[in-house]
């Protein structure tokens, strides 16, 4: 079925994710931050992914908690989805050019989470959210999806580029690593006998 459904409760946030790994990139749902839920967008669009997430976090604090567990909610949710990752691609790399930024992004499904972050951004806001969740994000994702996930800015100038470059970088890769394989059929891509 390649679909999850995760729900995430704790005393700083309420998070709610659905997603269909062979959907068509929609969207639908809101974070209560802007920015973010454009970038979720994103992250739906071009990974093809279709991602459903309703959150409501402590905003009044910052928008730390809220992003991050948003990760988190749609890690354990994409590795729910792939189960025993039999007859998938595993493996995804893209790199994305958009006006200034250029960002690279490779990744394996492995199921041991490790992030590489090469990304500074020249700015400490995008508008009124802080670059450095953008990071946060992909820690959470990583290391509750099980993701190997390496990301370089090559260049850019301009924080929202590059962040919504890394964004549907990450989303390509993400979209060639789900898809089914059809040399291997449903066999294991790894020479372990699991991942």
């Amino acid at each position: 079925m390649r679909k999850a459904t995760i729900t995430r409760k704790t005393s700083e946030t309420a998070i709610s994710v659905v997603i269909d790994l062979d959907g068509q990139g929609r969207f639908s749902g809101a974070t209560g931050v802007g920015f973010f839920d454009h970038m979720l967008d994103q992250l739906a669009r071009h990974s093809l992914i279709d991602i459903a997430v309703e959150a409501t976090g402590d905003l009044h604090i910052d928008d730390h908690h809220t992003v991050e567990d948003c990760g988190i909610a749609l890690g354990q949710a994409l590795a729910e989805a792939l189960g025993d990752k039999r007859g998938i691609r595993r493996y995804g790399h893209f790199t994305l050019a958009m006006d200034d930024a250029q960002i690279a992004c490779a990744l394996d499904l492995s199921g041991r989470p490790f992030l590489v972050w090469n990304l500074d951004f020249p700015t400490a806001k995008i508008g009124q959210f802080d670059t450095e969740l953008v990071r946060e994000f992909f820690q959470a994702l990583a290391t509750h999806g099980g993701i190997t996930l390496h990301l370089d800015r090559v260049h850019g100038v301009n924080s929202h580029h590059l962040a919504e470059a890394a964004f549907k970088a990450v989303a390509r890769a993400l979209r060639a690593a789900v898809e089914p394989d059809p040399r291997i059929g449903g066999a294991l891509p790894s020479t372990k006998g699991a991942l």
